[in-house]
């Protein structure tokens, strides 16, 4: 038995499309209640602790949203806080929406940005976002609700970064949260590169983008991130980390006492280690049972877990990395990208 377990099903999907979502793109689902409760009763006989989420792409996008996060709630063992996240999809067309996430408790909302509308509409695959996200934050200081600006940086719109910055002063987001006692925060960084973000790879950044990077969002970034130097926010050269880990001989299990499963529209299975992809797939909870799914998890029988368990790091970056690129990755994540890398190799 497992000491925790978190499952999250993607039962209604996202608004957008979004081209840096680590978790990909797929179709949406229409899962019900009924399947909800199914979960939670497959997986509750292996863990003293559940707790249960009927989502992991987009919050509060159902529209019976609020008696869902009840409905969790019942189904959970824990009482967990609303993440700091929430649907610009919803707040745009729910005036009691944002009321509600107050009265949970929310004090800061994340929002993301890529630059001006065109560039925003463009990487949240969505026309009409940009509008709904700064219609969104007044929507939120009115709520008394910090927002906090996450900013995805490529080559391809870090020339568009002042437009941010504009926009922070325009409206003056620093003064007014601060009038309510509360703290705007913004942040820039490139993402893990899986997922839809590691299409993104031609145009990661690297050492001689930073500069580029206005002073006030850099100082929001060190702020967030607790670090000195953009450097430190943004990691190693590519050149650099297959250099070091050319020569390391290390297997690692991914396995862990509480783990978290994602659950797709179709009832596959798969853990929150990276973008849900065949090779990560433990299963399908209808036609296995969570017994089976649990034990190709614990066992490390899915194709990614197998080959991170019983493939040193070395042979992973030998076969997969770029020993001349200056795109910048922290290391967890440049190897996660070997390992996809691998397996999708393995599979073709």
């Amino acid at each position: 038995m497992l000491d925790k377990i978190t499952v999250c099903l993607d039962m209604h999907g996202c608004p957008n499309r979004c081209r840096h979502c680590w978790l990909g793109n797929t179709p949406n689902g229409h899962m019900n209640v009924d399947d909800l409760c199914d979960v939670a009763a497959r997986f509750r006989p292996h863990t003293a602790c559940l707790t249960v989420y009927d989502w992991y792409r987009e919050p509060d996008y159902s529209d019976d949203y609020r008696e869902r996060w009840e409905l969790c709630g019942r189904l959970s063992d824990t009482r967990e806080e609303h993440f700091e996240l929430v649907s610009v999809w919803r707040a745009v067309r729910d005036d009691s929406y944002i009321d509600w996430l107050k009265r949970l408790g929310m004090k800061r909302a994340q929002l993301t940005l890529f630059g001006g509308q065109e560039t925003t509409d463009y990487f949240t695959g969505r026309r009409g976002a940009y509008d709904e996200i700064l219609r969104t934050i007044e929507l939120l200081i009115e709520s008394r609700i910090s927002p906090r600006i996450q900013v995805f940086v490529y080559k391809d719109n870090i020339n568009e970064l002042n437009s941010i910055v504009e926009l922070i002063t325009t409206l003056n987001l620093v003064e007014r949260c601060r009038d309510f006692g509360g703290e705007f925060g913004c942040f820039v960084h490139q993402g893990s590169c899986d997922g839809e973000n590691e299409r993104q790879y031609d145009s990661w950044v690297t050492p001689a983008e930073l500069s580029l990077i206005p002073p006030m969002l850099t100082e929001f970034t060190l702020k967030h991130f607790g670090k000195s130097s953009l450097d430190e926010v943004f990691g190693e050269t590519e050149q650099s980390l297959y250099e070091r880990l050319s020569a390391d001989e290390s297997t690692v299990s991914c396995v862990v006492d509480e783990p978290v499963f994602y659950i797709d529209r179709e009832f596959d299975v798969y853990p929150n280690l990276s973008t849900p992809s065949p090779q990560w797939r433990l299963g399908n909870l209808k036609r296995d049972g969570a017994e089976k799914i649990l034990d190709c998890y614990l066992n490390s029988r899915s194709l990614a877990q197998h080959i991170r368990l019983n493939t040193p790091t070395r042979e992973l970056v030998l076969s997969q990395g770029d020993p001349t690129s200056r795109r910048l990755f922290w290391q967890g994540d440049y190897i996660e990208l070997m390992l996809n890398r691998y397996c999708r190799a393995l599979m073709n």
